[in-house]
């Protein structure tokens, strides 16, 4: 018999426009200037040099099942009594049934987002934001309605009459992230009360993602909407233990949520996933009683870095930078042409006594286009001798990309104007 060929099967419309990670799509052109021989300093993504707490390490060491299995859908309860303690000594008031156990806090997102937003519904997300949010949308066919916030005022939220604005029937929810990535902004209490009348006179959801919890500079505050009253049926939590102790690897996170219908449906999704990680809960539960002497060096170290990080690049010629309160990120304002040029120009072209950087470009922490096109994010996730280093080939870097722009005055009456 023969054949006519006709070509191949296309793939689905959402395969189409499922946007590549800004964080990881750079990979390629790292390995190769690797392979090259060029050090390469890796500032581009959220991966931390901090070790993991010994008791995860050795609780993962000493299991002893003699079979692997599968665990309840949203976690043991083990696991979710001894998380319900951890947010108790946080100052929440959440029990083990609030809580679903997810693969990451990226499944616990997308559940969150699936459960509470039907297909073609919106969500409202100040901007610049974790890209993969764009991706968690994208799947449950949700669209993101962007609301800018700027570099000018250190990324703080939006005004609350910017929001209304954007408020239509399909507005569904209202996604945060404090402290947040990519800026670093720590949202006040005062911030969160606004956002809390404003769900709460639109009924909509407020899913806070709180990746970033412990990580708060200078005696600054954490404040969470699950530390506010009259929330219950609107908060929806989104945790993760990749950040806190460093285990990014471990992919587990949590979805928590007192109000039964969210719940009810997330589990439905987390029943359809079968189980979250079983190692990763032992190393978990044994990680709750990581003592606070940890968090207070890992909080020194980090305060050490942010500060040597943004001092580096205010010093440069037609650079600004905000200090951040939180997180370990800074969004840094260039004088280039085009941050995804820029970026990879970086690893393929440039090399300064054999070293290189990674950075993000900020292009794909905004959904508005064209912007962050002049923005870069900076993880200071390496110790400060990498990091003094990595700054000076930046600034060398900065001095002879040929897609250069702006003079310092410029720069500044931008930044002013």
């Amino acid at each position: 018999m023969d054949f006519l060929f006709l070509g191949m099967p296309k793939i689905s419309s959402t395969g189409f426009l499922m946007p590549a990670s800004p964080i990881r799509k750079l990979t390629p052109f790292a390995e190769k200037a690797k392979q090259e021989g060029k050090i390469v300093y890796h500032l581009n993504i959220g991966q931390p040099d901090i070790e993991t707490p010994a008791g995860m390490i050795e609780a993962i060491k000493h299991i002893d099942f003699k079979i692997w299995a599968y665990t309840q859908s949203e976690g043991t309860p083990e696991y979710r009594s001894k998380l319900s303690e951890y947010y108790h000594n946080h100052g929440y008031h959440i029990t083990p049934e609030d809580i679903i156990v997810t693969d990451g806090g990226s499944e616990a997102l997308t559940i969150a987002i699936s459960a509470c937003i039907d297909y073609d519904e919106e969500i409202i997300v100040p901007e610049p934001f974790y890209a993969n949010y764009n991706a968690f949308t994208c799947l449950a066919g949700v669209t993101v309605r962007p609301i800018r916030s700027y570099i000018e005022n250190g990324f703080a939220l939006p005004p609350i009459h910017e929001f209304e604005k954007l408020i239509t029937k399909k507005t569904k929810a209202i996604l945060i992230c404090s402290p947040n990535n990519p800026t670093g902004y720590l949202y006040s209490r005062a911030e969160l009360e606004a956002l809390k009348k404003l769900v709460l006179e639109h009924d909509l959801f407020l899913i806070a993602d709180e990746a970033y919890r412990e990580f708060c500079y200078d005696g600054q505050e954490f404040v969470s909407p699950g530390h506010l009253d009259s929330l219950d049926n609107h908060f929806i939590m989104i945790d993760t233990v990749s950040k806190r102790y460093s285990a990014c690897g471990a992919r587990l996170g949590a979805l928590i949520t007192k109000n039964k219908d969210v719940h009810a449906a997330a589990l439905k999704y987390a029943q359809a996933r079968l189980a979250p990680p079983a190692v990763a809960q032992i190393a978990a539960i044994a990680a709750v009683d990581t003592p606070q002497s940890y968090f207070d060096k890992v909080i020194n170290e980090y305060t050490e870095r942010r500060n040597l990080l943004v001092a580096s690049l205010n010093k440069m010629e037609g650079v600004f930078c905000s200090n951040p309160g939180g997180a370990f990120y800074v969004v840094a304002k260039l004088p280039i042409d085009d941050s995804d040029a820029f970026c990879e120009w970086l690893l393929d072209e440039f090399d300064y006594k054999n070293q290189t950087i990674m950075l993000a470009p900020a292009t794909g922490f905004y959904s508005t286009p064209g912007a962050g096109k002049d923005e870069v994010r900076i993880a200071y996730v390496l110790n400060t001798n990498a990091i003094a280093r990595a700054m000076e080939c930046l600034e060398i870097a900065l001095n002879v990309y040929p897609g250069r722009l702006l003079s310092t005055k410029d720069v500044h009456e931008t930044i002013i104007h």
